[in-house]
């Protein structure tokens, strides 16, 4: 489990190398969620659309990034697909970005939570 991983209320802050070892793990976590994401929108536009991979991995890049397809849509299927695929690219960019900021997060809860205690 992911939280198991931080340290808990009481322990001492995580040495700087350590923590960005942790950053670095959940940096290529949220690079893993955008890369599948971007290969469902290459494999729909395949098959949906009939493109090419090259025209394919183009339009979901443009969606993942918030620009829209770049090619005109010719079917419904293709049509519907790319709605569906630009609210959940929305949808994962929220996440991959909550993702990569946890730890950050975490590290100055737990900073100011500590710095409050007398030793």
């Amino acid at each position: 489990m992911v939280l198991k991983e931080f340290e808990q209320n009481g322990e001492k802050l995580l040495p700087t190398r350590a923590f960005f070892l942790r950053l670095v793990k959940f940096a290529l976590l949220s690079l893993a969620l955008v890369t599948v994401s971007l290969g469902i929108g290459i494999l729909g536009y395949m098959k949906l659309e009939g493109m090419g991979v090259v025209d394919s991995f183009l339009n979901a890049a443009m969606l993942m990034g918030g620009m829209g397809p770049v090619n005109i849509l010719a079917t419904d299927e293709g049509k519907i697909f790319a709605g569906l695929y630009a609210m959940y690219c929305g949808f994962v960019l929220l996440v991959s970005v909550a993702i990569f900021v946890t730890p950050i997060f975490h590290r100055v809860l737990h900073y100011f939570h500590l710095e409050g205690k007398t030793p």
